[in-house]
């Protein structure tokens, strides 16, 4: 593959990963519509995608458990449009913001995105947290094990350190 986007531009193909989570109207089935979403954003390509894992919810506990994957993208849009595109198929899945860390239709968080880091308002790559989560973390692993995120670690030492309590694998076959 060329590492160029098309005759006359100079945009750089470059790694991209997002979390998936869906708790909400057959999650299994949200994921699945997530992943085919993803696969059409305009200057992107979906190559790579976790198994599913099924794990219990962050924050209040009265409501379903979570499935969560991961996604590898190879993209040349910048970590603001690639966002942009992530909140876009929030909207058009059903999403609705009204409660942190409450049930959703679709959860699509942006992780990190090959550069530098960045930390503006409404961004932050690394995802911040993305050390502490289990949930994204081993989806992560499946796709991405040596991947090195910056001021966090490797995926899979991470991994390794907040452990498997409360997650599990779905099904042993990659989603898709």
């Amino acid at each position: 593959m060329s590492d160029r986007v098309g005759a006359g531009t100079d945009a750089l193909w470059r790694p991209a990963y997002v979390a998936l989570g869906s708790n909400l109207d057959d999650p299994r089935a949200r994921i699945a519509d997530a992943f085919e979403r993803l696969a059409t954003l305009d200057r992107s390509r979906l190559v790579a995608r976790s198994r599913i894992y099924r794990s219990r919810p962050m924050g209040p506990q009265d409501q379903p458990e979570f499935l969560n994957a991961a996604a590898g993208l190879l993209t040349t849009r910048s970590a603001r449009e690639l966002l942009e595109d992530l909140l876009a198929i929030e909207r058009a899945m059903g999403r609705r913001r009204t409660e942190r860390w409450g049930p959703r239709v679709i959860d699509l968080d942006l992780i990190w995105i090959v550069g530098s880091p960045i930390a503006e308002p409404g961004l932050a790559v690394p995802h911040p947290g993305v050390r502490e989560r289990n949930f994204v973390l081993y989806p992560l692993a499946d796709i991405a094990p040596t991947l090195v995120i910056p001021g966090c670690g490797r995926v899979g030492d991470l991994m390794e350190r907040v452990g498997a309590e409360g997650i599990g694998v779905l099904d042993d076959e990659a989603s898709g």
